[in-house]
């Protein structure tokens, strides 16, 4: 199987499929807004050493798995541990990949109409008028057919470029979008900083005040410093599986990193700087992008290019990012199934298509069928996505190969393509470290989520975690951490899984006692 295998063309369009994977909508407005609302500078330089810290670490160990294996997510859970459940990893992230895109797509079809919306001048009555905005905004995702259609479209598009495979599709087009998206970028940020005012953005979103950088700060940052690299749905395992022994898979990894970062921090400059220049309230999260920014760009001399250029951009990353969650899913149905490229990728195309027509639905079409968690069936695939599916695969990757696949066999895959310095014991300890760091990291972002009690309880659980990774650190052997890595295992598990039975109860049974 793995000798008939796709391989990437190159080493270049590797890096920019993967970068393009972890770039997406919620990179492009998410990291500018909690930076600025966070501490700017100082929030930014928080995120830099959690991404390092966190992010590196699993992006590499995805890579290094799909490598090793040359299969997807499922299959190479089930060769690196064969006969147990690991396996059910690789299936948490499929079913992650499935759920994500039902309502990706949807948001994906919004920015197609935006795009259109600019062309064709529909942004010139919300000059200065946010409220109208909002009211056009919602009015279409509310409407029945017409975001149905664009999310067709949007997942027509994904269908097409996967099925072409994964050097004629994936990093065929890759290598055209993520060079735009940079570009563009590039132009929307020296447009908005010689805007009058525009230098109060750059101000808000890098000028250190660490007055407001919080302990909450510093979770988020931890949090986003994990989602921001699609981490847990097992996207990078099968990035990584076209992979071949060359491959550095440590400066591939520092690069996807780089250019995610870079971007995020691109996004930031061209949204803010503008925000700033025209007057409007920064502090508005995704409504940035369907509200304020389409109620800013009429009064800039060309605004109907500037609009066109952002949502073509947002397009991009959007589109990017879907591509990469598809062949997760696709991969799977090739790899265990036997199934075609062109076979897997339009039948759970479509099926994700018809999920997403679901989600559309339920923001006012009609058919809602979670009414009784009181959320639409959007918000639900979202909620369920990225607060449990996500952050549970991640967990779990780490401890797979902390307990069961072992740092051992990780660093011998590791090694293959680069070189490693002498000093291996003090890589072992680092890269140990980094896996605990991840599972404290997702422990201490649930715990944070619910009430001051908890958030406290996770936060103290962090500190005296910390300190005991230290304090062994000063063990001479490298096998003095297996009984701590194990126990530290037993009391992450319990702690997430003590958060999770709470949060289900208090937002499931508490709300039917209540009401």
């Amino acid at each position: 199987m793995s000798s008939q295998r796709e391989q990437w063309g190159s080493r270049l369009g590797f890096i920019f499929a993967a970068a393009g994977s972890a770039v997406g909508i919620g990179n492009i407005w998410k990291y500018p807004s909690m930076a600025g609302q966070n501490g700017g500078g100082a929030f930014t330089v928080v995120y830099l050493i959690c991404i390092l810290i966190v992010g590196l670490s699993i992006v590499v160990a995805e890579f290094v798995i799909g490598r090793k294996t040359q299969l997807s997510p499922v299959g190479a859970f089930e060769k690196l541990a064969p006969g147990s459940n690991w396996k059910w990893v690789g299936f948490l992230g499929v079913a992650s990949a499935f759920v994500i895109l039902s309502f990706y797509g949807v948001v994906g079809g919004w920015i197609l109409k935006y795009i259109i919306d600019s062309i064709t001048g529909g942004f010139g009555i919300l000059s200065g008028n946010p409220d109208k905005a909002g009211a056009m905004f919602d009015g279409f995702i509310t409407s029945t057919f017409s975001p149905i259609i664009y999310q067709i479209f949007f997942m027509a598009l994904c269908i097409f470029v996967i099925v072409q495979g994964v050097k004629g599709g994936i990093e065929k087009w890759s290598k055209v979008m993520m060079p735009i998206i940079i570009i563009l970028l590039g132009v929307l940020a020296i447009r908005g900083i010689t805007l009058e005012g525009g230098m109060e953005g750059l101000s808000f979103l890098f000028n250190p005040r660490f007055e407001d950088l919080t302990a909450s700060a510093i979770v988020l940052a931890l949090g986003h410093a994990f989602f921001t690299v699609s981490l847990g749905m097992g996207t990078m395992i099968t990035y990584g599986s076209y992979l071949n022994k060359k491959q550095n898979l440590m400066s591939s990894a520092l690069w996807v990193i780089f250019l995610d970062t870079a971007i995020a921090m691109l996004a930031g400059v061209a949204i803010f700087t503008t925000v700033f220049a025209l007057g409007a309230n920064p502090a508005e999260g995704p409504g940035l992008i369907f509200v304020i920014l389409p109620s800013i760009f009429p009064q800039l001399a060309g605004g109907a290019v500037w609009g066109t250029l952002f949502f073509i951009l947002l397009f991009m990353a959007a589109l990017t990012s879907a591509i990469s969650i598809l062949e997760v899913v696709t991969a799977y149905f090739i790899d265990q199934k036997g199934w075609s490229r062109k076979k897997a990728t339009i039948r759970f195309g479509a099926i994700i298509t018809i999920v997403g027509v679901f989600c559309s639905l339920s923001l006012g079409g009609g058919i809602n069928i979670t009414e009784f968690l009181e959320m639409p069936f959007f918000d639900v695939m979202d909620y369920l996505s990225s607060k449990y599916m996500l952050p549970i695969g991640g967990m779990l990757t780490a401890i797979f190969i902390l307990d069961k696949w072992g740092i051992k066999e990780y660093m011998y895959e590791l090694r293959q393509g680069m070189n490693i310095p002498s000093n291996e014991r003090l890589i072992k300890k680092d890269t140990i470290t980094s896996f605990l760091l991840l599972i404290l990291t997702l422990v201490l972002v649930n715990a944070a989520s619910l009430t001051a009690y908890f958030g406290m309880i996770g936060f103290l659980f962090s500190v005296l975690t910390i300190v005991q990774i230290i304090a062994i650190f000063q063990a001479d052997d490298i096998n003095a951490f297996d009984n701590f890595v194990k126990n530290f295992l037993i009391i992450a598990a319990t702690v997430v899984a003590f958060i999770i039975f709470n949060e289900v109860y208090f937002t499931i049974v508490g709300k039917a006692l209540i009401g």
